[in-house]
């Protein structure tokens, strides 16, 4: 028996009076909207209209070059924005669904290139036919309306969403590659760090819990507040931290699970391994609600939690029992 292939097309599925209600709202001009609808400015016109009938009250208020919502429209918008973004989003994995199987991953950029992309040619040659979207980004996404299948987050316990993975913990460490401790003076003590440049996140003051990355919080703890360093070099991503560590630029206070690859591998040296510091924050895998029962989400989270028991031993992350829930 002969099959055609189905086109799938790309654009929005049109939901008439709503949708353009929507663009005229947003855009707050019936031409603009009309052509980002690739309608003309009557038809638009005509559909508010037919819109306003309905409703049973005015919706903007007409003005010789522009218009405003009415209370009613406010109401209405906030209602219509996120009923078309949802239908928008679920036509979008339908039609994914419908063609090659995918997984979309939402997460930030750090931990993307840190970890997350240094392990998926595994996954990609194990499942050559699913493929991957790294959306990354530092804002946390709604995972009901969002267009991606699953987060991976890095948290306190007690901020994750119900039914939230802990992939693991961490804790901090002074790293520094091996170049930079051959070349320059001992390393053995605490004190010593006055004779090096120390690398830190440079926003870390802006949100309570960052401040676990910082040197002198780690300096506090080890009951060092007097010591000064060489020189500060702040940076605003962790991955950045660590390309400075690795090119000998000055020692770095890391995240274990982050730099486990470096250290295994020798291109990074823990130096005071005596004296990491536990932090509060853990690492979690958040899977979308109408993404968990997809055969492909199911195998690329179970792909991701053996990842993550490797971490978890290689970094000697002993996780509570009470913060872990299971994949069924």
């Amino acid at each position: 028996m002969q099959t055609t292939q189905t086109h799938l097309r790309t654009r929005p599925i049109g939901v008439g009076q709503l949708r353009a209600f929507a663009a005229v709202a947003r855009l707050l001009n019936f031409r603009a909207a009309s052509e980002e609808l690739s309608l003309t400015q009557s038809a638009v016109s005509r559909q508010i209209q037919a819109l306003e009938d309905e409703v049973g009250v005015p919706l903007f208020l007409r003005h010789t070059r522009a218009v405003e919502l009415t209370g009613a429209g406010a109401q209405l918008m906030r209602t219509v924005g996120q009923t078309l973004e949802q239908l928008d989003s679920t036509v979008r994995m339908i039609r994914r669904s419908a063609g090659r199987k995918s997984v979309a991953i939402s997460t930030w950029a750090s931990f993307a290139s840190m970890w997350l992309i240094t392990r998926l040619e595994a996954f990609q040659t194990e499942f050559p036919d699913i493929d991957i979207r790294i959306d990354a980004t530092d804002n946390l996404v709604d995972m009901d309306t969002a267009d991606v299948d699953l987060a991976l987050r890095y948290a306190m316990p007690d901020t994750v969403p119900a039914g939230a993975v802990r992939l693991f913990g961490e804790q901090l460490t002074a790293v520094a590659s091996p170049w930079l401790l051959k070349t320059g003076k001992k390393l053995l003590r605490g004190e010593d760090l006055a004779h090096f440049a120390l690398l830190e996140a440079g926003d870390s003051h802006r949100t309570q819990h960052l401040e676990w990355l910082t040197w002198r919080r780690w300096f506090e703890m080890h009951h060092l507040a007097k010591v000064e360093p060489k020189r500060w070099m702040h940076f605003n991503y962790a991955h950045q931290i660590a390309q400075a560590a690795l090119t000998g630029q000055g020692v770095a206070l890391a995240r274990m699970p982050l730099i486990a690859d470096s250290l295994a591998s020798g291109d990074l040296v823990e130096i005071l391994p005596h004296m990491r510091l536990d932090s509060p924050m853990a690492y979690w895998l958040v899977v979308g609600p109408r993404s968990a029962a997809r055969p492909e989400i199911k195998a690329f989270c179970a792909w991701l939690l053996l990842q993550a028991q490797a971490t978890r031993t290689a970094i000697g992350d002993a996780p509570d029992p009470d913060t872990v829930d299971n994949l069924d």
